[in-house]
C-alpha cells in the first residue's frame, strides 16, 4: 500500500484570504485535518479555517497537556510535553501508513516557532511542508512603516528571555521583532527602557485580524492578548 503524506500547512497571521492558493486547495480537499489547541478551547488555527473543511472530513484535535500551567523550567514541562508530540506522532504515522494523507493546520509558518516543527522532527511518513505568511510580516504591515533599511540588523526575540538578555539583545539591535509577551509584558516593558528604546516600541495585537490593535508600547495593559508583537522599527541607509 502506498503510504499517505503529512502536510504541515501554513495559514498565514490569520485572515483567510493571505493563505497561499496550495494552502486553501490542500484544506478544502483534505479528508484528515490535524490542529493543535489548548484543551476546552476551539483553537485559533481551527478558527482560521472555518467554513473551508469539507463536511466528511476527519478533524484530529491535538490538545496540549500543559500550556502555562508550570513554568518552562520544571522538568514536567518538558516531559509531558514530549510523550504529548510522541502520541500524536504516532496517530499521524499510523494514518499515513494506512494510505491516508492528513493536513496539519499551522499558524503563520510550519518551520517558524510553531508547535509542527516537534512533530516533524518525530514523524515517520513522508511531510510536505506549504510555507506562509509569518505573524510578524502581518505585524509589521500593519503598523504601516517599514520593518528595516538598508543595512539595518533584525532580531526576532521570544519575551520569555530573561529581562537582563532581553535588555541587552534589545540595544544591539536596529530593528527588533519580539513574540511570546503574554505574561511577559512588565518585563518585557522594563527591558525596552533599560535599552533607551520606550518612545519608539509598538505592540501590535490581533495583527490582520478583526480586532486588529496598535498600541505605543507606553501605553500597553499590563498582559497583552496572545497574539501580540512588539516592534521596533529599523531607521537604516535609504537613498
Amino acid at each position: 500500500m502506498t503510504k499517505g503524506t503529512i502536510h504541515g500547512v501554513g495559514l498565514g497571521p490569520g485572515a483567510q484570504d493571505l493563505m497561499s492558493v496550495r494552502a486553501d486547495r490542500l484544506i478544502r480537499n483534505a479528508r484528515h485535518i490535524a490542529y493543535f489547541r489548548k484543551r476546552g478551547k476551539s483553537g485559533q488555527a481551527r478558527r482560521i479555517v472555518e467554513g473551508m473543511i469539507h463536511p466528511d472530513a476527519v478533524e484530529f484535535p491535538m490538545e496540549y497537556p500543559v500550556t502555562t500551567e508550570i513554568p518552562l523550567s520544571d522538568p514536567r514541562y518538558n516531559e509531558l510535553l514530549s510523550a504529548f508530540y510522541a502520541d500524536c506522532t504516532g496517530h499521524l504515522d499510523d494514518l499515513c501508513a494506512s494510505g491516508e494523507d492528513v493536513v496539519v493546520l499551522c499558524e503563520g509558518d510550519p518551520f517558524f516557532y510553531g508547535s509542527f516543527m516537534h512533530l516533524h522532527s518525530r514523524l515517520t511518513a513522508p511531510v510536505r511542508i506549504v510555507p506562509g505568511i509569518t505573524g510578524m510580516s502581518g505585524a509589521w504591515t500593519a503598523s504601516g512603516t517599514p520593518i528595516s533599511w538598508g543595512d539595518d540588523v533584525l532580531t526576532v526575540l521570544m519575551a520569555t528571555l530573561p529581562e537582563e538578555e532581553l535588555a541587552r539583545r534589545i540595544q544591539d539591535t536596529n530593528a527588533l521583532v519580539v513574540m511570546k509577551i503574554g505574561r511577559n509584558l512588565p518585563k518585557l516593558r522594563r527591558a525596552v527602557a533599560a535599552a533607551g528604546k520606550q518612545d519608539c516600541a509598538w505592540l501590535v495585537e490581533y495583527a490582520t485580524m478583526a480586532d486588529q490593535r496598535i498600541t505605543p508600547l507606553a501605553e500597553a495593559e499590563a498582559v497583552a492578548a496572545y497574539f501580540s508583537i512588539l516592534l521596533i522599527h529599523g531607521q537604516g541607509r535609504r537613498p
